[in-house]
This record gives C-alpha cells, structure tokens and sequence, in this order.
C-alpha cells in the first residue's frame, strides 16, 4: 500500500507539473469567439508607413538612382505600358487559343467555387458532424432506462421423493416424527413479469424504481387441489459508489471531452477551408504568371519573325548578307520551343486550379481555360511585424485546435487518477410486498396497506492487488499531455518563423517588380538600339536576337516577381491563420 501511495503522488506532481507548463487552456466560450471571427486580414491594419503605388515607387527610385548616378535617358511612360503589338503577318496561331476556349473567373469566383466544389473540404466538413455525434452519444449516457422483463415457464412434473422430515406444532396431537415428503405428480405454470425504470445519476450512482409480478398456476389430474396464485411488490433500489467513479466531473468527462473534440474538429474543418483557398489563391496567380509568361513568349516569337522577314528584305535588296538569314531563322526556331513551353506549363498550372476546384473533364482535349480577371495589388506594404505576430499568436487555429487537445487531455487525467482509486459503493433497496391472493387486484390492495416489507443495505470494495492497468493509463495520458504541450511550444516557434519569412518574402518579392521592371525599360532600349545598329550595318543578326533574349527574359522576371508578390500576400495571410481580404466568405454553407 506504501508503495502504492508514493506512486499515486509521483504522478499526481507530474500533473501539476504539467498544469503549470499550460500557459492557457482555452474554454468553449473562447472557441466559440474564435469560430465567429472574420477570416479576412487586412494589411492596411499593420501597416508602419503609408502605402505606395508602384509608379511612385519607381519615380522614388529613379530619383534615388540619380542623387547616386548621373541619370538615365528612362522613358516612365514607355516604362507602364506594353510594347507595340506585330504586325499580323507575324503572328502565331496557337492550337491552344483554338480548341480550348478561355472562361474569365475572378478570384472571388474560384474561391466561393472550391469552398462548394473542393473534395478535401466536403470530406473535412463530416468531421464535425461525427463529434457532435460523439457528443450526443456521451450524453445520452444518463438518459432514463424503462424496461420490462418477462419470463414464462411451463413444466409436466413426475412424482418426486424427498427428505426425511419431522414437524412440531403447539398441539402435541398433530407433531410428527420421521415423516417422508414427496413431491407429486403436477404441473406448473409460472409468469414473471417486472416493470420499471432506472434512472443514471451523474453523480455516478443508479436509483431504480420497478414493480415485479409473479402468477404460478398449480394443476393435477384429479383438480382437487389446484391453485392459482399471484403476487407483486414495489422495490426502489439505489447504488452509489464513493471511491471510483463517484462525482459529478468524473461521470461528466467523457462529455467535456467531446465537446472539447467537436470543438477541434470545427477548427479543423475551417483551418482545412483556410488552407484549400490560400492554395486557389497561390494557383490562381500562378495561372497568372503561366498566361504572362505565354504572352512574352508570343511577343518574342512574332519580333523574332518580324526581324526575319526585315532580313530576307534587306538580304533581297543587297544591303545584308545571306548568312544573317539563316542567324534570324535560328531565332525564330528558338522561340518557338520556348513557346511551346510555355504553352505546356500554362495547361499544367490551369489543371492544377482544376484540381482544387474538382474541374478536371474526362475529355482533356475541350478542358476550359481560366483566365484571370482579378489585377495583382501592386502595392507596397510597410508591415508591423509585432502587431501581425501578436494577432497570429491569438487568433492561429492550429494553437487553438492544441489548446482545445491540452484541455481533453486535462479532464482524461482527472478521469483516470479517479480510475485509480479503490471501487467503493453503498447499495440500498426496499421493498412493499404484498400478500398470495388468486386475483391480481387484491394483490396490489396489500401494497398499498403496508403490511408486508423488506429491505437491505450493504457494502462492495474492490481493489486490484497491483493497480497497474490504472497507473499504467494514467501515466501514458500525463506523457501524452506533455508531448502535446512540447509540440505546442514547437508550433508556437513555427508559426514566429512563418511570419517573418512571409514578410521578408513579400519585400524581397517588391524589391525584385523594381529590379525587373527597371531591367525591361533598359532591354528594351537596348534592343531598339542594336535594331537601328543592325540596320546600319554595325551589328550582326545574333548580337541583336541577344539583346532580344535578354529583354523577354527581362519581362518574364517582371511578371514572375509580380505573382510571387500576391503569393508572399497570401502567404502572410495565411501564417497568421487568416484569408487575404479579397472577399467574404461564408465557411458553414
């Protein structure tokens, strides 16, 4: 016993040690506040300066450039628009544009449609209709019970000797000594039937009201003494245990628990929208980056036609030499595998917007196209780090969600350092019984004449010699609570690295649109220049399709910085559990 109340304290620190790690464990009413807030950040709230245009931001940056450098001849002008379109002779007709046409979405649009179409979504949105089945079953557990039991029994019985017997009676006439009974030759019939309800209590304990009643009909051949007999009682009866599985919180854990699951689980279906729109979102600009990409292909395809065709015109006039058409066809070749390229990764990041949204056709030969609509925010954020670190601590569901798990596994330990305790319980019944009578009536009649009783109350101690199936589970349930508060510490610094990495990324990611953009204005100049020097005479026709290169290249960075800038939004978003603030959604629909 010594040794096994040394482990019982052993364990019973082990807890509070594990309490005290909690730094908070959340209730309904938080989870609850959690469910109702908005999924939508708002940048504008954590900003530390004034937001800034990207034309402002260029015009800062020339200004910077010029106190440094002496200035550029940069058209700013030139700089915001696109280059003029080729002529028609030149351009290619895509069998893409051909058998699949667009469909123009917003991302407003993607996002109501994966919420309704999304596979992941519809099975994570089961799971919290299977805890709040979990959650009725556990209550259910004190409903009341109303039973009847019946049993019936018929038996043809032959004679049957018995004991050795003697009687005394207060008349000395009547004692007898060394008699013989025998059962004789009879039949019986016999009904049992009681009828009651049982009521749990929560406090661990059973109060059962029920009524029994017996008929047993006895018969010979002869009929000379035949009886019929019925007889009934009323019993109340209540069991209490005082050890194991008495208490209110004891019998009522298993309920808190669910509720504490059923909780979880919802946090879980709405952190799995959260997570399934943030991944239209970065698809989304994606398919953006893959239609801007095709399109600098395109353009660079038909400049490079367009420099054939100005070359066999030049090689026809004889101001150039042959050998030039053959540089310009090697470029036209080049692009065109670019091209195609391009083409292939704009279908690959179009089916896999097609796959969030559940779109994908049998026939991938008419598979739609979706052509973005929505512009990318080219707009600079200054972000607060400390307020947008603090809100995402509040208010991420998966520390929610673990919060949730450290109270399930704090109302499991209670449970089973109560499972370790010796069973204990206190029975009680009493019984009004009424006299044998051939009529049921007259039976229930002297019931209610108190005449007849009975009653009893006794004890029950049960005590495993070793108690360690119990220990055992109360050990592994305090192991389980301080591997889950271990991981909440880890995912506390996860979510920290999260969003500084995401507000890095989207500084870097502006830094880079200026870098770009200022790289197309100067490939651009560039090339016009090595053009007119082509024409001149002073370059070749390899020297200017580099150029030509460097520009196309130069504008596919732009247009890749661009979408990775949405994405890093979508990112920060995200890291601190929320939506960027495109549109409201409704994640119970």
């Amino acid at each position: 016993m010594a040794k096994y109340l040394i482990k019982k304290q052993l364990l019973i620190i082990a807890c509070c040690y594990c309490g005290v790690l909690s730094t908070q464990i959340v209730n309904a009413a938080d989870a609850n506040m959690r469910l109702q807030k908005e999924e939508s950040l708002k940048l504008e709230q954590y900003l530390s300066s004034p937001t800034k245009t990207l034309k402002q931001a260029i015009e800062e940056s020339e200004a910077l450039n010029r106190e440094k450098k002496p200035a550029l001849d940069l058209n700013l002008k030139k700089i915001m628009q696109r280059y003029d379109q080729p002529e028609e002779a030149g351009v290619l007709t895509l069998p893409l544009a051909d058998k699949n046409p667009s469909t123009q979405f917003t991302l407003a649009d993607l996002r109501i449609k994966a919420l309704k179409n999304n596979l992941n979504i519809q099975v994570a949105k089961v799971n919290p209709e299977i805890a709040a089945s979990d959650v009725r079953k556990e209550e259910a557990k004190f409903d009341q019970i109303f039973y009847i039991y019946a049993k019936y029994k018929e038996g043809d019985y032959p004679t049957q000797s018995s004991d050795y017997v003697d009687f005394k009676s207060d008349n000395p006439v009547l004692d007898k000594q060394e008699v013989k009974l025998s059962l004789l030759e009879q039949e019986k019939k016999i009904l049992d039937v009681e009828t009651g309800i049982r009521v749990p209590l929560r406090t661990g304990g059973t109060v059962t009201l029920s009524t029994p009643i017996a008929n047993k009909r006895t018969s010979r051949q002869d009929a000379q003494f035949d009886s019929k007999e019925y007889q009934n009682a009323l019993r109340f009866s209540f069991s209490q245990p005082l050890l194991r599985n008495a208490g209110i919180d004891v019998n009522e854990a298993s309920i808190r628990i669910a509720n504490f699951e059923q909780q979880a689980a919802t946090l879980n279906t709405r952190l799995q929208s959260i997570r399934i729109i943030a991944m239209v979102d970065k698809a989304y600009w994606q398919l953006y980056e893959s239609w801007g990409a095709l399109d600098i292909r395109r353009q660079q395809y038909e400049y490079a036609q367009q420099n054939l065709q100005m070359v066999r015109t030049r090689v026809s006039e004889g101001l150039t030499a042959r050998v030039e058409i053959n540089r310009a066809e090697i470029g036209v070749a080049d692009r065109l595998e670019a091209l195609i390229i391009a083409e292939t990764n704009l279908k690959l990041a179009n089916r896999q917007l097609q796959f969030l949204l559940n779109d994908i056709t049998d026939d991938s030969a008419s598979t739609k196209l979706y052509l973005p609509t929505t512009a990318p925010n080219l707009v600079k954020y200054d972000i607060d780090r400390k307020k947008l670190m603090q809100d995402a601590l509040e208010g991420r569901i998966e520390l929610l969600t673990q919060e949730l798990s450290l109270a399930a596994d704090l109302a499991k330990i209670d449970y089973l350092e109560n499972q370790t305790l010796p069973l204990f319980s206190i029975d009680y019944q009493y019984g009004a019984l009424s006299n044998t009578f051939d009529r049921l009536g007259k039976s229930y009649q002297s019931i209610a004449d108190g005449d007849f009783n009975d009653w009893s109350v006794g004890f029950k101690f049960e005590m495993p010699l070793s108690n360690e199936a119990a220990k055992a589970q109360l050990a592994r349930a305090v192991q389980q609570r301080g591997q889950r508060l271990t991981t909440k510490t880890l995912q506390t610094l996860t979510i920290k690295k999260e969003i500084y990495d995401a507000v890095d990324q989207v500084d870097q990611n502006w830094q880079r649109i200026l870098a770009a953009r200022q790289q197309v204005l100067i490939a651009g100049i560039n090339y016009e220049a090595e053009l007119k020097q082509f024409n001149e005479g002073l370059r070749t026709m390899t020297e200017v399709l580099e150029t030509l290169t460097r520009l196309g290249e130069a504008q596919i960075k732009e247009v890749k910085a661009i979408g990775d800038y949405q994405i890093a939004l979508v990112d920060t978003a995200y890291a601190t559990g929320t939506l960027l603030g495109y549109s409201k959604l409704d994640f119970t629909e």
